[in-house]
């Protein structure tokens, strides 16, 4: 693919965001250095390895190599560059706002780079982030260069598909000429793009990722009613979501939310709520919701067990959803801290995860498959909906078991058929 006008692009930050962003951008036909600090990272990427695992962005990349470089060098990523894209990490600071100290670092290191001509903000930042900028590009003799609030809203596992084919692309700039230069930059996106202010884009992401934490927990609420009152939640869930005006995406009971985004936006949005002295009961409640789904499963195996001392549990699943490695704010470790607490013994099975080696990590053991992780166990929780696990021979893996209790928190397999092999059956919201 050839862009129209080739664009020489300088994107700060090789974590997820910032890789696809530059691989994509490179696959549309521009220029792009990726900058990041991490000296191992850079040289895998220089390799020909990726840091991370997500589908299609290693072809990618080796597809655009030519046009495509990555340094640690911040000058040699800002040589001759028009356009800056910041895509570094915001995590949660210890008041629960957005630590924006990355996001300074890389917008005060552009002063002298007086021929950009926008900087384009792909992190999630706080609303007003940008005016805030603005005036530091100012100060820093870059009056001239314009700013772009870009979000992005790929999800892991589909990111690069997400990004070359979007539901929307958001444009927030406070002038048309720097508007239309990032939006001609997407030329051969195949998506709509919409232009607003400034503050408008950068509560569209927050926004949007509430929104969608929302669904989860309602079906989560709904899942735990149908428990009391016998109905199904696989039934009802699908019906209301053949309502258009709903749809059926997010209507998913399981063990609650997790990952790089939902977590953080969902509390940065409530925190930029408590800033402005309004407090947000909704998406409160969201995040209650989904902090206590994860505690239910453990009382699950209390309710069923007994005691859970020296009870031999084993996790099915570490990664916060399939198809990926990423293990931030993933369910699993919240199980796994529960049940260790609780005098369990925790065995884990996991295709891609690579859990840190800190607590709660280091006091379980990992297994090379399902059938080994449940071996000797007196309970199974299906955390992370791998489609290997539709594959295990369940029959044998109830004769493998001390105690053939099986939580289903992803409602993966069918109830009826895993009573049939002996299987003490658990779902979520599934009588």
């Amino acid at each position: 693919m050839v862009a129209k006008v080739e664009r020489r692009v300088a994107v700060f930050g090789a974590g997820y965001i910032g890789l696809v962003t530059g691989a994509c951008l490179a696959e549309l036909g521009h220029r792009v250095a990726v900058r990041d600090v991490d000296p191992e990272k850079v040289r895998l990427l220089r390799a020909g390895d990726l840091p991370i695992y997500e589908p299609g962005l290693g072809d990618m990349i080796a597809r655009n190599k030519e046009r495509l470089t990555f340094t640690l060098d911040l000058r040699e990523a800002l040589d001759d560059a028009e356009i800056a894209y910041v895509c570094v990490d915001t995590p949660p600071s210890a008041s629960g706002d957005a630590d924006l100290s990355r996001v300074w670092s890389v917008v005060t290191s552009l002063e002298g780079a007086t021929h950009l001509r926008t900087v384009v903000m792909k992190s999630t930042v706080p609303v007003g982030t940008g005016a805030r900028l603005r005036s530091v590009l100012d100060a820093a003799g870059l009056g001239h260069v314009g700013y772009v609030a870009n979000p992005e809203f790929t999800a892991e596992g589909t990111a690069v598909r997400d990004f070359m084919r979007p539901d929307r692309v958001v444009i927030g700039s406070a002038d048309e000429d720097t508007a239309r230069l990032v939006s001609e930059l997407h030329d051969g996106v195949d998506g709509p793009v919409v232009v607003m202010d400034v503050r408008s884009a950068e509560m569209v992401k927050l926004a949007s990722n509430a929104l969608l934490a929302t669904k989860i927990s309602f079906i989560n609420e709904i899942a735990t009613l149908c428990e009391k009152t016998g109905a199904d939640v696989q039934e009802v869930a699908h019906a209301v979501g053949l309502d258009h005006r709903l749809g059926p995406h997010f209507l998913r009971p399981g063990i609650g939310w997790g990952g790089s985004c939902f977590p953080k936006d969902s509390e940065a949005l409530r925190q930029l709520a408590n800033n402005t002295g309004y407090h947000l009961q909704l998406l409160s409640a969201v995040i209650e919701v989904n902090n206590l789904q994860k505690r239910r499963a453990v009382q699950k195996l209390k309710d069923e067990l007994g005691s859970l001392v020296g009870a031999r549990v084993a996790l099915l699943g570490l990664t916060f959803k399939p198809g990926t490695d990423d293990m931030r704010e993933a369910p699993s470790a919240v199980l796994a801290g529960r049940l260790l607490a609780e005098g369990a013994e925790v065995h884990c099975w996991d295709p891609m995860a690579r859990p840190a080696e800190t607590d709660p990590w280091t006091a379980t053991v990992r297994h090379a498959s399902p059938e080994l992780a449940v071996e000797g166990a007196d309970a199974a929780i299906i955390v992370t909906e791998w489609p290997q696990l539709t594959e295990v021979d369940w029959a044998r893996a109830a004769s493998l078991m001390r105690r053939p209790v099986l939580f289903d928190g992803r409602n993966l397999l069918d109830p009826a058929e895993m009573r049939a092999l002996g299987f003490t059956y658990l779902g979520v919201g599934r009588p």
